[in-house]
């Protein structure tokens, strides 16, 4: 009986209940059923104890060094810095709009708070240079899904968490698909600059002004160089390195900038309280969601189906790919990695995928999952930011979309994409 627990949860999250208590309720509802009484206990108990782990701290370390640097206005300094690169190409603000959030990426790891911080900022400029709200918020979304890919990444962190593998692995391994993801969505944005003559931003910058826009922007871009550069010398672990983050965008804000008051700092902490509380829950909730999944042998019975379908690890990749992008068009990348992850890892690296090969194929197509409709959660935030209906824009995002999935299987198929990076720093032993 306990096999219906993900019908259940599916049912509750077509009538419009919120992921966190649709992962309590459905087990919770079957356990109850079966005159588990017992196990309903473990259930809800495994809630504080998903979120109960240092490795995690990472993620609300993170998510209140995004806050602190958009509110200190290192995330302007990063438009700009990038617009005085690529403003004067046809489509400069949308070229602009990518490369901003590949380096936004280096900061805060979260394509939520990347869709906010620079969609407040990029959407209202490029209508103003005659683009459709609809294409400014596609071409949003679409870019922030790279904020979890490029490290630091959110979704990283829970996966190793979850899996036992390594943090510095996965981050290194996530450097180049990031590029990857920016570069697709450039090429198409040049196509539809060329056929719909999109506006030039700017007129092209003097060495001399592209130098001082690096100046700003040097601190900011520093970032991701003391965090991955700490992790990988071994001089802190990766929560620490989230907590250095935090105490380097203080430091800018207040004494290198001076963009930053005493008193913004409230509420740039409840911001991040609120946004990492939603995260943390829904891990939780996939830790005890987990535990249910366990009790009913659902991953043996989906073991045994996956391999009755093909002894190919190939055709077994790519059928998972189609498996993990319907998943991401209903469940946030966090709690899928936690309940599918220890599913399907295992059987792949029985058939011979490297750990931190799957980690990355998995984290990337979760990740655009959070641009992919219905349920897409960059969507919805794109459509508060913009004013734009999330119909309207999961249209304009399926050209963005479709570079992306392209992007999946070049990773799935070539592993030397993801794996060369920890290869060459010795996270990864060669084959």
């Amino acid at each position: 009986m306990l096999i219906w627990f993900l019908p259940l949860f599916l049912l509750f999250l077509m009538i419009g209940l919120p992921v966190f208590f649709g992962l309590i309720a459905a087990p919770g509802i079957l356990l109850w059923l079966s005159g588990q009484s017992s196990d309903i206990t473990l259930l809800y108990r495994n809630v504080y104890n998903g979120m109960n782990s240092f490795p995690l701290m990472a993620i609300p370390f993170f998510m209140l060094a995004g806050e602190l640097m958009n509110k200190g206005g290192i995330t302007l300094r990063l438009v700009e810095f990038s617009q005085a690169l690529m403003g004067h190409l046809r489509g400069g603000l949308a070229h602009v709009n990518v490369l901003s959030s590949m380096l936004f990426a280096g900061l805060s790891g979260s394509a939520v708070a990347d869709t906010s911080a620079l969609g407040s900022m990029l959407i209202p400029a490029m209508e103003k240079q005659g683009y459709t709200r609809r294409f400014a918020a596609a071409i949003t979304a679409a870019s922030s899904v790279i904020g979890p890919i490029i490290p630091p990444s959110g979704i990283m962190i829970i996966y190793a968490y979850v899996m036992g593998e390594s943090v510095a692995a996965l981050f290194l391994a996530g450097i180049v698909p990031g590029v990857l993801v920016g570069v697709g969505l450039m090429l198409v944005i040049k196509l539809m600059a060329d056929k719909y003559d999109f506006p030039i931003a700017t007129r092209k910058k003097t060495w001399g002004e592209r130098g001082q826009a690096s100046l700003k922007a040097f601190f900011p871009l520093m970032t991701p160089v003391i965090i991955m550069g700490g992790i990988l010398a071994g001089v802190f672990t990766p929560t620490e390195a989230a907590a250095v983050a935090v105490a380097y965008a203080l430091f800018i804000g207040f004494f290198v900038l001076r963009t930053l008051t005493i008193s913004e700092v409230p509420e740039v902490l409840s911001r991040a309280a609120l946004t990492s509380a939603v995260v943390l829950l829904l891990v939780g909730a996939a830790m005890a969601f987990k535990t249910v999944v366990s009790l009913s042998y659902a991953p043996q019975i989906l073991a045994d189906f996956i391999l009755s379908l093909s002894e190919n690890p190939l055709i077994l990749l790519f059928l998972i790919n189609l498996l993990l992008f319907i998943v991401g068009m209903f469940l946030d990348a966090g709690p899928a990695i936690i309940i599918l992850g220890p599913i399907l890892g295992p059987i792949f690296v029985s058939l011979g995928v490297d750990p931190v090969h799957f980690a990355i194929i998995m984290s990337v197509n979760l990740t655009v999952g959070l641009a992919t409709p219905p349920m897409g959660l960059v969507l919805f935030v794109a459509s508060s930011v913009s004013g734009e209906r999330v119909e309207t824009i999961s249209k304009a995002i399926l050209p963005f979309l479709a570079v992306e999935i392209l992007v999946i299987f070049l990773i799935t198929f070539i592993p030397e994409i993801s794996l060369t990076v920890p290869r060459l720093t010795g996270f990864v032993e060669w084959p």
